[in-house]
Order: C-alpha cells, then sequence, then structure tokens
C-alpha cells in the first residue's frame, strides 16, 4: 500500500484537505468537498447485476477490477464503494472489500470498524430513540402516544432475537412498556439520510423531518420536534466526511455509507460519488445487489435527489447465476441448456436497463471452477442479442484481468449519455409508483397491497407524504418477493405487507413478501471462521 497522501495527491488533494486515520485511510474535509450545486465533470459508471446466488456474484470485485482496468489503459479514475456492515461479514458472505487482486484497502479495517461512521450512524439513531422514550415517560407537550411510536433501535450485527421486543419492564423508573424491536444500521433511515445527503445544511434539514410517531391528536411527531436535530448531526460530525482509501493497485477509492440495496437504497453516499466524479475523469461505482434493487434505486432515488446521471451501465452475471435462474445447481454443473436458459433472466434485467434508456455492457465474472463451454455460451448469447460483453478475470488478474472490459465500458461512456428518465412522476399516487416498479422492473402482472399497507397509504396521503419517490424492500434473489423464485418470472402478484414513511430519507419505504429489516445468522456463520492472530492480524474475513 502507498500512503494515502500520495493516493490523494492523484486526485489533487493535499495534505491540508485530509484529516488523517493512520497511514493509509483517511476523512476528507468539509472545505475539500465540492461545490453542490455544480455538476461534477466526470462520468460516472454504474455497476450493477443480475439477482445474486447468496454468496454474491462479485460485483464490488468487478468494480474495483474495472477501476484498475481503467487505470492501466491511461485514464484517470476513482472509485465510490459502500462501507461493509458487520452484519455480512459475519453472517454469510464475509467481508465486503472486494477479493483476490482486487481489494479497496487496508480491507480487514475496512471491512471491521474502519473510521466508525456506521457506529456513528447506530449512536444518532438510538439517541433519537431515547429521546422518543423519554418524552413519553415524562409525558412531555409533545403528548406522545407511546402505542403509535414506530422509530426502532439499530444494531449493526445480525440478531434475528431483537427483530421484536417489549421494552421498558421493571417498574415506573425503566419508562413506559411498549413493543418494539431493531433493526440492523445498514437499514436505518439515518443511514439513507447520511449518503443522500448534499452537504451539512441538507444533512440537519433531512434528520429533522424523520417522523417517529403520533401524538394523541394523531399529529406526526418529528426528531425536530423532539428537538434532536443537533445533537444527531453532531454525533454525525465525521461520519459525513467521505472516507479515502485505495484499491490493490493504488487507484483513489472514496468508501462510505453503507445502506442494504435489498431494505435502503443500496447505495453509497451522494457525497462520495459526486466528489469522485469532481477529482476524477471516470468513476466507477456500484448499486447492491441486482439491478432490480440497488440500481432501479440509483436512478429513481439516488440520481433524482441528487441530480447526478451515469454515462454507461455494466451488468455482472456469472455462470452459477445463470445457472440456478436456468433451473440447474450451481455445486453439481450441468449441461450448457441450463446456462442457455439462464440467459433469458439476463434479457430481463437488460429490458430494465434500457427502460432507463442506456445499452448495458455485460461483464462474465470468470471464476476458477468454470468451464470455457459454459463461459463461451454466455458470451454467444450476449453477441447474438447485441450486447457487448467482455469475461473479466481480476480476482486472480487484478487490473490486467479488465482491460478488455475497459476499452468496452469506455467507448460506451463517449456516447452521448441517455437523458435523464425516471420510472414514475412524483404526482401520480405511491400505489401506481409501486406497480410501476414492480411491472416494469420486476415483471409482475399486479401489486397486492395487503389491509395493513392500504391503511398505511391511506395515512400517507392524510399526512402529505404521497409526492414522496418509492423504495421497495425485496428479496435480492429473485424478481419476486419469494427468493425461491427463479429466472424471469412472470403472471405474478408483487405482495405489498407495509408502507413505512421514511420523510427524512426522502421516500416511501414498501416492505414485500416476508422481507426482515434484521437479518438473522446463518447455521454455519463466517464469525465462526474470524480470529486475531497473536501479532494481532485479522484472519478468516
Amino acid at each position: 500500500m502507498r500512503p494515502i497522501l500520495e493516493v490523494a495527491a492523484e486526485l489533487d488533494l493535499s495534505p491540508d484537505d485530509l484529516v488523517p486515520y493512520g497511514e493509509y485511510m483517511a476523512k476528507l474535509r468539509l472545505k475539500a468537498l465540492p461545490a453542490t450545486d455544480i455538476a461534477p465533470p466526470g462520468k460516472i459508471i454504474l455497476v450493477s447485476a443480475i439477482n445474486p446466488t447468496r454468496s454474491g456474484e462479485g460485483k464490488t470485485t468487478l468494480c474495483i477490477g474495472l477501476a484498475q482496468g481503467l487505470k492501466r489503459t491511461g485514464h484517470r479514475v476513482a472509485l465510490a464503494l459502500r462501507e461493509p456492515s458487520l452484519g455480512p461479514i459475519f453472517g454469510v458472505k464475509g467481508g465486503g472489500t472486494g477479493g483476490g487482486r482486487c481489494l479497496v484497502e487496508p480491507s480487514t479495517r475496512i471491512n471491521m470498524h474502519f473510521t466508525g461512521d456506521l457506529h456513528a450512524v447506530a449512536a444518532a439513531h438510538n439517541l433519537l430513540a431515547a429521546l422518543v422514550d423519554n418524552a413519553v415517560h415524562f409525558r412531555s407537550e409533545l403528548d406522545l402516544e407511546h402505542r403509535q411510536v414506530f422509530w426502532r433501535r439499530v444494531l449493526d450485527v445480525n440478531d434475528r432475537s431483537l427483530r421484536q421486543a417489549v421494552i421498558g419492564l421493571g417498574g415506573r423508573l425503566n419508562g413506559v412498556p411498549r413493543e418494539a424491536g431493531f433493526d440492523i444500521t445498514a437499514a436505518s433511515e439515518v443511514m439513507a439520510i447520511l449518503c443522500l445527503s448534499k452537504d451539512v445544511a441538507d444533512l440537519k434539514t433531512r434528520l429533522g423531518r424523520i417522523l417517529v410517531g403520533f401524538d394523541r391528536s394523531a399529529d406526526p411527531v418529528t426528531a425536530e420536534r423532539l428537538q434532536a436535530t443537533g445533537a444527531m448531526a453532531a454525533l454525525l460530525h465525521d461520519a459525513i466526511l467521505p472516507n479515502l482509501v485505495q484499491s490493490t493497485e493504488g487507484v483513489p477509492a472514496f468508501v462510505h455509507g453503507g445502506p442494504f440495496g435489498n431494505i435502503a437504497h443500496g447505495c453509497n453516499s451522494v457525497i462520495a460519488t459526486t466528489t469522485a466524479a469532481t477529482r476524477a475523469n471516470y468513476v466507477v461505482t456500484e448499486a447492491g445487489f441486482g439491478f432490480d434493487l440497488g440500481a432501479e434505486k440509483f436512478f429513481d432515488l439516488k440520481c433524482r435527489s441528487s441530480g447526478l446521471w451515469p454515462s454507461a451501465v455494466v451488468l455482472v452475471v456469472t455462470a452459477r447465476a445463470l445457472r440456478i435462474h436456468g433451473g440447474g445447481d450451481p455445486t453439481t454443473g450441468g449441461p450448457v441448456t441450463e446456462i442457455r436458459n439462464g440467459l433469458k433472466h439476463l434479457e430481463h434485467h437488460v429490458s430494465s436497463v434500457r427502460a432507463f434508456g442506456f445499452e448495458p455492457v455485460i461483464a462474465i465474472n470468470q471464476f476458477a471452477q468454470d468451464s470455457d463451454v459454459d463461459l463461451d455460451a454466455i458470451e454467444t448469447g450476449c453477441t447474438e442479442r447485441g450486447l457487448n460483453v467482455a469475461r473479466f478475470t481480476g480476482f486472480t488478474e487484478g487490473g490486467a484481468g479488465a482491460e478488455d472490459l475497459a476499452r468496452i465500458v469506455a467507448n460506451a461512456t463517449a456516447e452521448p449519455a441517455p437523458p435523464v428518465r425516471y420510472l414514475y412522476d412524483l404526482d401520480e399516487p405511491a400505489e401506481a409508483k409501486i406497480a410501476a416498479v414492480a411491472q416494469t422492473i420486476y415483471g409482475a402482472k399486479d401489486v397486492e397491497f395487503s389491509r395493513t399497507a392500504r391503511q398505511d397509504l391511506e395515512r400517507v396521503r392524510r399526512l402529505g407524504y404521497d409526492r414522496l419517490p418509492i423504495c421497495i424492500a425485496k428479496t435480492h434473489l429473485s424478481l419476486t418477493s419469494d427468493p425461491r423464485a427463479v429466472g424471469p418470472p412472470s403472471d405474478f402478484l408483487l405482495p405489498v405487507e407495509s408502507v413505512r414513511i421514511a420523510a427524512g430519507a426522502g421516500y416511501l419505504l414498501a416492505l414485500t413478501g416476508d422481507i426482515v429489516t434484521m437479518p438473522g445468522l446463518s447455521r454455519q456463520p463466517a464469525a465462526h471462521r474470524i480470529d486475531l492472530s497473536d501479532d494481532g492480524e485479522i484472519l478468516g474475513v
């Protein structure tokens, strides 16, 4: 690794622009951040994927490798990625900093506590929860109805036993008993606010709009009414500053913010992306999980809120994911017809990309166990469909394994970016917005609203939040709400169970199927393999 001051110098950042966190990590000071009213000149490359397997398809690895390939082919490039959550790190997926020769470094520190951003988000979120219950306990002038408080607490570790809880037990001194629960920090509205804010003023405005519950007159109670905004912003004093690190081959990387793509909007911070696009000619960024989740939200939420717009879209595919969506078993292999059948699933995602005006570049993330027959079938299938495609071998070869992909992507960015296009207009009813996403991106026949969801939407209209865009919480493993449904299913209904008002983040959160906002650990969690050596090295991530 190079000293972070050398990495920063590539982006014309001076030592005075940085707050160092040791030799290899730093935050940018407020004065080094770009103006919010000027469009950044750099070209943004959005990397998404088809629906992944439970282990992921290496989207972050490919982002890093693509950036390294662009650097090797002579371009000034930076990365803009999310911070890992401890939930997946100790759960199924393990580390979230790439893999092989395509890492952001120092990877173990980034995977663990990094610069403390996620802890700061949890602290700000839970401070608001404490102030809510304090107002109930002392029966403040806000007259909060404790049965109408829906602001939960957060924790950045998977813990299913905390999804539902009863708090305030033990007598009058311990508060008012009520039902509550925990979400994972990456699903916190405070995390979404941090990532969608343009500057400190915008951060405080959004924090103040957070809706925590209702008083006994059924009027909304916000963080501003609780006088929580200033203290929450103070806790986020450092967290709002983007983190600068580097890739394995020294590409500058802004790793900042970590909202989940299946629950929240799945994109890194607007501040980090804007800063990267101001300092570099090319910015490689990702959106969580498949195009149906993070990338749709990148366009309809992040771009709509910030004014950013990409110049190219890359779709990551793997043989194992295509085999699953073609009806096969990726662990045992199978006939190449399973791959060909899986290409129908890819076709669906290509149509979703085209809904925003882009022609995607297809990146085949190649694994050691992949056969030439399968890889040839993917390439042939893409070529027959008129798609630009390249293999990616960055895990073993670093940037050298991404040079062909980098050239194709650079050529794609040379074409004029399509005009800004969203799936729906904000003046449409919330039901129509949800249906637009479900039908256009998921392929649903229609949307089925539960009684609770309809009551939620009636409240949305009554309170005047119906012009907010939509964020749909859905399984990442399928286009439907059923994680077992593979391929491009048709003639299905998307069940919406409830709708939450995320007034601070600026969207309505529609929860579908059995989606939970606090994941659980698997039978054999990755935490069993993680250790600390006698000389202080973290192992097993």
